[in-house]
């Protein structure tokens, strides 16, 4: 029987054996299949092709536009097909990832599939769709794409991050700023320990909760900003339909009537001339807040400018939306087909223009109602109907702000108290002063969307990420701090224990999770093995942590990945030529290798990686090292390293029961190994390698020689 059986899913959440980045790595068997190509398979190809026209973008092998068709006519494995049709599921999905890798493993018709996971569960679900599809197409049954695609969609709209915190995460990704999704929703770490930061959607940790208070309760934020000087609307907080029209009486009409305390535009009518429509207006506003205000209309457009660390980052206007009826359509039927039928409008966090729902809107009724119409009159043909007197904003016109008025907006900014702040204004001309004009601020928003400066409905995008990133980052700084990985197949626990050491005594915070436990400041927290990817976000994500070391056995690195994406250090102890992981169908000790080097891979160009001079299997990684390498081993004898020195390169070693230092022929003694309590009760050479790998790693970390020296003397491995 012909059949694809997922034998298991791991998620691998950092860098791994595949990449860079999250993958996800499904073991299949195609059984009976290893038999049968693509090309042997009647009608197989077609109807894939069929199903995934899209699939012809895929380059593959051959590097080229319908690669991957072509691998398909020239006969291909399941394993292959499944990769490429996962990929391109999550593609139509809304959610991008060009990577995947399928390869045969030991056992025949055995495959490991590796595809790119933005998120682990959209992935799973698309590799099971994938699955179904490509048998469905193997057995010539049915199969319904379009409704796996909206689902999957679906999955991308409510689990993955929001297109603001996105935004936010990529301009970080672009300035090599890491980051941690911590919850399922978007609050995000970015940088590490004591450097990171956090956002949610457009707020950061600098925002305020007294300032995103005040930003909610309009009447306050109104009085705060008059008294500074900044421009407002001349108005007053009502508790009734009567006195509401009493204060438009005082104030003079036209006026505003809106909610005390709502946002998004929500239950705001303006440019009201009667006491109906205000009595009207001021009860449908208290359904939207618990108080209302009545405030002067100011005729103009309504502007939104994003104000980010006192600077404005980007700016908006709306307009008025309206339809022109043709005497035969009601105007619900002429707003979804005028209005609706804009494909930038939906409902979908993507879309830049929102829905005009008629029925969920009181603001449009009772603007139909003014006109003396409601959703099912039919209007003379050629009659234009107001639909919002201010649609939805989305037109950029960041490059047309006058100064004074981006001045205006950053001080209400300030006067509230937010680093990020959505200021609305209303103005006729955002490009003449507001005093000129009698233009004024409205509202002062806390966490303000950004879709709007990415996706504008005309005009072009602004880079609204980055300008969060710059702000919470300084230019040199990239939110790292100091972390160094530990792997190999021994002394792992004892070098990055005595590693961790050197950096408590160095004045570092250290977090560290290895085989015996999970340390803070050389205090264990928890015993046992926390060699695992848990324990090491763990000390990720404790603000206290100025420098982690982190031990990474090969089934962490097989089974999790690594939980950081680049380091400082990176050391390899050694690799046992017996050592494999057939579990992992990781045969010998050369496959071996291909596991240990993620450690290496992910050395920052400005790192170290340390590497055992006496291991050909860990020498042989050097050229892999983004940044310099540090060797260390027991003679300074041993051809890599007596290498190492001809090329003035730092290398460690013993000369004389003595462990060197040394720079080319530059040679600097630490200590006698008779005076460090780890090698004096313990003869063994590999206990040597431990301490001098350890103090290679210092020695790349800039540890000074006296703090080396007191390290590898006083520590205790208890």
């Amino acid at each position: 029987m012909k059949n694809i059986e997922i034998l298991r899913i791991m998620s691998l959440r950092g860098p791994n054996i595949w990449t860079y980045r999250s993958t996800l790595e499904a073991w299949i068997d195609i059984g009976e299949l290893e038999d049968f190509p693509s090309n042997t398979l009647p009608g197989f190809n077609q109807r894939l092709t069929s199903w995934l026209p899209t699939l012809i973008e895929h380059r593959c092998s051959y590097g080229e536009r319908g690669g991957f068709v072509q691998r398909l006519q020239d006969g291909t494995w399941p394993g292959h097909i499944l990769e490429h049709v996962t990929l391109e599921l999550q593609n139509l999905a809304g959610m991008p990832g060009g990577f995947g890798k399928a390869r045969s493993t030991s056992v025949r018709g055995v495959y490991k599939v590796a595809v790119r996971a933005r998120h682990e569960q959209v992935t799973r679900a698309a590799l099971h769709a994938a699955r179904d599809l490509v048998m469905a197409a193997i057995e010539d049954k049915p199969f319904d794409v379009p409704a796996t695609i909206v689902e999957l969609r679906s999955m991308v709209d409510s689990r993955c991050l929001g297109p603001s915190t996105a935004c936010i995460v990529e301009a970080a990704e672009e300035r090599r700023i890491p980051s941690f999704r911590l919850t399922e929703g978007n609050l995000v770490q970015l940088g590490h320990g004591i450097r990171q930061r956090r956002i949610w959607t457009a707020e950061t940790d600098q925002t305020s909760a007294i300032a995103e208070s005040i930003s909610s309760d309009k009447d306050l934020t109104k009085s705060l900003l008059q008294a500074c000087g900044v421009p407002v609307p001349e108005g007053q907080l009502v508790e009734s339909a009567a006195e509401a029209w009493e204060a438009a009486e005082d104030i003079g009409l036209p006026v505003v009537v809106k909610p005390s305390d709502a946002n998004h535009g929500r239950g705001v009518f303006i440019d009201l001339n009667t006491q109906a429509e205000i009595e009207t207006a001021y009860a449908l506003a208290l359904e939207e807040g618990s108080s209302v205000i009545v405030e002067r209309f100011i005729r103009g457009n309504e502007h939104r400018l994003l104000i980010v660390g006192g600077r404005l980052a980007a700016a908006a206007r709306g307009e008025p939306l309206s339809i022109s009826a043709d005497g035969k359509s009601t105007i619900r039927q002429l707003i979804d087909s005028q209005i609706n039928s804009d494909p930038r409008r939906g409902e979908l966090e993507e879309c830049p223009l929102s829905l005009v729902l008629l029925d969920e809107e009181p603001v449009v009724r009772v603007e139909l109602e003014r006109q003396g119409f409601n959703g099912e009159s039919i209007p003379p043909a050629g009659k234009q109907v107001l639909i919002q007197r201010n649609g939805n904003v989305s037109i950029d016109v960041t490059d047309l702000v006058h100064p004074s008025v981006a001045a205006a907006a950053s001080l209400a900014a300030r006067v509230v108290g937010l680093d990020i702040a959505g200021v609305d204004l209303v103005a006729e001309d955002i490009s003449r002063p507001l005093e000129e004009q009698r233009g004024a601020i409205v509202e002062v928003n806390a966490g303000p969307g950004l879709l709007m400066h990415l996706k504008p409905a005309e005009g072009r995008p602004r880079p609204v990420g980055r300008a969060i990133i710059e702000h919470l980052f300084a230019a040199a700084d990239n939110g790292r701090i100091p972390i160094v990985g530990v792997t190999g197949t021994h002394g792992k626990t004892t070098v990055s224990r005595l590693i961790a050491w050197q950096l408590h005594l160095s004045g570092n915070h250290v977090g560290l999770a290895c085989g015996d436990g999970l340390y803070f400041a050389q205090r264990r927290v928890e015993k046992g093995d926390r060699a695992n990817w848990e324990s090491a976000q763990r000390v990720l994500i404790n603000r206290a942590v100025q420098a982690a070391v982190f031990e990474n056995s090969h089934d962490t690195i097989l089974s999790e990945g690594l939980v950081y994406d680049r380091c400082q250090v990176g050391v390899v102890t050694n690799i046992d030529p017996a050592d494999s992981s057939p579990q992992y169908y990781i045969g010998d000790a050369e496959e071996m290798v291909k596991v240990t080097r993620t450690q290496v891979d992910v050395v920052l160009p400005s790192g170290v990686a340390v590497l055992n001079a006496a291991d050909p299997l860990v020498a042989g990684m050097a050229p892999l090292c983004d940044g310099e390498v540090i060797f260390f081993g027991l003679s300074p004898t041993l051809p890599v390293i007596a290498e190492q020195l001809e090329q003035d390169r730092r290398a460690v070693f013993v000369r004389n029961d003595q462990i060197m230092l040394a720079i080319g022929k530059n040679e600097m003694l630490l200590a006698d190994i008779t005076t460090v309590p780890l090698i004096a009760r313990s003869k063994d050479s590999f206990q040597v390698e431990n301490v001098l790998a350890a103090v290679a790693a210092a020695w790349a970390l800039d540890i000074s020689h006296d703090l080396m020296r007191a390290g590898i003397e006083t520590f205790e491995m208890a």
